[in-house]
């Protein structure tokens, strides 16, 4: 298989030609070329995770992509023909096979609700929760897609993840919103977290590939 990190949240894998989207939101290059879709994956209804714009064009390239996501996201995106799902569902597709974890949303503050929010794990090696901090009890995770800035994170606590996650290998996602600066100092502080469970961080930028 063969990762893309696109900007932002937002992923692309690729086996055997199919592809499987994840997060294609507002702050992601326009997706132009997605011929071979078969799934895309949405972790939850904020529109950095997903747009009816970058919907839309998935679908209007690959008329039976299938889509998943949890209530809220169908709820959200009704004009689509998402397919719900909750922590501990399992589907396959194509050359991809995903667990789901979880099911809230990180706290932003006490004043925004809480939305729904699953993990995915592909193909039982890469795993990405979405906007949450939820570790795959059991799961030996080859490569994980760790939150580097958000408004519902602050950098220890994404440290804390990676080390009980202790994936092999690691990358930021959900990074838009920082500096090159900032970047820089995430890359650095997940690096370290990444390194003590023996891991490997890679800390790859939009347009990015890695084989796994």
């Amino acid at each position: 298989m063969r990762l893309t990190k696109l900007e932002h949240a937002a992923l692309v894998i690729e086996d055997s030609g199919d592809k499987l989207y994840i997060d294609p939101g507002k702050f992601t290059t326009p997706i132009t070329e997605s011929a071979g879709t078969v799934a895309v994956v949405i972790t939850h209804q904020h529109d950095d995770h997903w747009t009816p714009e970058q919907l839309g064009r998935i679908v209007d390239a690959n008329p039976e992509v299938r889509i998943f996501g949890p209530a809220g996201v169908a709820a959200a995106a009704s004009g689509f023909p998402v397919e719900t799902v909750a922590a501990g569902d399992e589907v396959a597709v194509g050359p991809f096979r995903m667990r789901f974890f979880g099911g809230r949303h990180a706290q932003i503050h006490s004043s925004i609700p809480i939305v729904d929010n699953v993990g995915v794990l592909v193909n039982d090696r890469l795993y990405y929760a979405g906007d949450s901090f939820t570790v795959p009890e059991g799961v030996d995770v080859e490569v994980l897609a760790a939150p580097a800035g958000a408004p519902w994170m602050k950098i220890a606590e994404s440290m804390d993840y990676v080390m009980a996650v202790a994936p092999r290998r690691a990358f930021p996602t959900h990074e838009m919103v920082l500096s090159q600066a900032g970047k820089a100092l995430t890359n650095t502080r997940l690096g370290w977290a990444t390194e003590q469970g023996g891991g490997e961080y890679v800390p790859l930028e939009p347009g990015d590939t890695l084989d796994f």
